[in-house]
């Protein structure tokens, strides 16, 4: 008798397993997620591609738009510094580049401004409290700036 019921239950066990595995193999369902799956898969890589692509392609704009605007800066100064020499009686209303003479004078005598002069590297930290979580400003003095002769001292 005992026999009998490992029997039936060696069969029970291999009629889930027959049963199990047939409707896998037939079911369509599971073909179709499998092949959703390996279209999603898919699009995201394209997708991917395509934003490197775009990334690519405005990397090399801006720097196509940086040389343009360079060389028509300096089309623009040549012909602002020849139309003076070729016409220097010329009334100032008349010549289309008088104005930009100026300007352009006037900026290649003009000082750099304090921020682009450095002599020293910038610090990552600063002395003492900072104040930074006031409401108040406050200033660094200028006995917390370091010379360039004790940066080098430092070295």
């Amino acid at each position: 008798m005992a026999m009998s019921w490992i029997i039936a239950v060696a069969i029970f066990i291999a009629g889930i397993f027959v049963g199990s595995l047939i409707s896998r193999v037939t079911d369509k369902n599971q073909k179709q997620q499998i092949s959703l799956k390996k279209d999603l898969d898919k699009s995201k890589y394209e997708l991917e591609q395509y934003r490197q692509e775009l990334v690519d392609h405005f990397a090399r704009s801006a720097e196509l738009l940086d040389n343009v605007s360079k060389d028509y800066s300096k089309l623009y100064e040549h012909m602002a510094k020849t139309s003076a020499e070729l016409m220097p009686n010329l009334p100032t209303q008349d010549n289309p580049f008088a104005q930009r003479i100026t300007s352009l004078e006037s900026v290649k005598n003009a000082q750099p401004i304090e921020d682009e002069v450095m002599d020293h590297q910038p610090r990552d930290y600063a002395n003492g409290a900072t104040g930074l979580f006031n409401d108040k400003p406050t200033a660094v003095r200028s006995d917390e700036i370091p010379t360039t002769e004790a940066a080098a001292k430092v070295s």
